[in-house]
């Protein structure tokens, strides 16, 4: 991670995370369901975080290693970011 978001700014007074602007989610809440055992709904969750979230800031959630595994399962749900991802995971983007 080069440029990570402070903590302090990661959520706001409610305790949500301020890159889903369209959630009224806990980061608690969120962590939760990027971890749902079902991999068609972590996978939607975790493509959310990667079209969402600055790419600085998706290692503090998935590990890159995650991400390859359950690719089949999030790259449906990426639309335009989906080649970013690809190059970034097929270059070794380590997430550190």
């Amino acid at each position: 991670m080069i440029f990570p978001t402070p903590d302090e700014r990661l959520v706001d007074r409610q305790g949500r995370l301020t890159f889903l602007w369209d959630e009224e989610l806990t980061r608690a809440q969120f962590e939760a369901r990027l971890r749902d055992p079902d991999p068609g709904a972590r996978g939607y969750w975790i493509a959310k975080l990667l079209r969402q979230a600055r790419p600085d800031d998706v290692p503090r959630f998935v590990r890159v290693g995650d991400l390859a595994a359950d690719w089949s399962h999030i790259a449906p749900f990426l639309g335009r970011s989906r080649a970013m991802w690809e190059w970034l995971l097929l270059r070794g983007w380590t997430g550190e």
